[in-house]
């Protein structure tokens, strides 16, 4: 199995890496792509370019064998939105099971999502769960729908939905942002070769 894991990155940081690597033990997903949004299509546009937050990305995973950068969305432009990834995806591996993973706050507002019932025709999800974090309406009805034990995921082809308690890093970019704006250290909330490239570029 596959996982995968798209977001804004702006910048990514331990809280990204730690959840992509408990939910790949957890899984024992061969590898996990992440994939960089070009232009995130609910969201403002990202403080740092495109090419900034996917060099950062590189910077982050290329000390984890398991890990890799897909960039996909980078090349194909415009607004990213998942369904396409997915289906992109899809055609590339054919039968091989991807997992999508996310965090509950996602989760919680998937079904808002552009076809996202498509994008259950097409992968598994794994929602990250830390302490305290639960699923409501829509969201909590489809995960009584389609829940199953982490053993039983690769038994089917798409469209279950896993748990995965992972470990609780109360780290955000936005806070990052914030932190760097000021001038104020970012040190332990970021990848050391993360943290050097931010001051390299003077980005936030």
């Amino acid at each position: 199995m596959i996982g995968i894991l798209g977001g804004t990155f702006d910048p990514i940081h331990l809280g990204h890496l730690r959840l992509a690597e408990e939910v790949r033990e957890a899984l024992a997903l061969e590898q996990v792509r992440f994939v960089p949004a070009f232009q995130p299509p609910h969201r403002r546009m990202p403080m740092a370019s495109a090419a900034h937050r996917l060099a950062m990305v590189r910077q982050a995973v290329q000390d984890n064998p398991h890990f890799m950068v897909d960039t996909r969305e980078y090349t194909r432009g415009g607004a990213s939105w998942m369904v396409d990834t997915c289906a992109s995806l899809r055609g590339e591996q054919g039968e091989r099971p991807l997992v999508l993973m996310m965090g509950m706050d996602a989760f919680n507002g998937f079904t808002r999502w552009r076809a996202w019932e498509q994008i259950l025709g097409l992968v598994h999800l794994a929602i990250a769960t830390r302490p305290g974090a639960r699923a409501e309406d829509e969201a909590a009805e489809l995960l009584a729908e389609r829940s199953c034990p982490p053993a039983q995921l690769a038994s089917a082809a798409v469209g279950r939905i896993v748990e995965v308690p992972i470990t609780a890093l109360d780290i955000s970019a936005t806070h990052i942002r914030e932190l760097s704006a000021c001038g104020r250290s970012t040190r332990y909330l970021l990848p050391k070769p993360v943290q050097e490239y931010l001051t390299e570029h003077s980005l936030y």
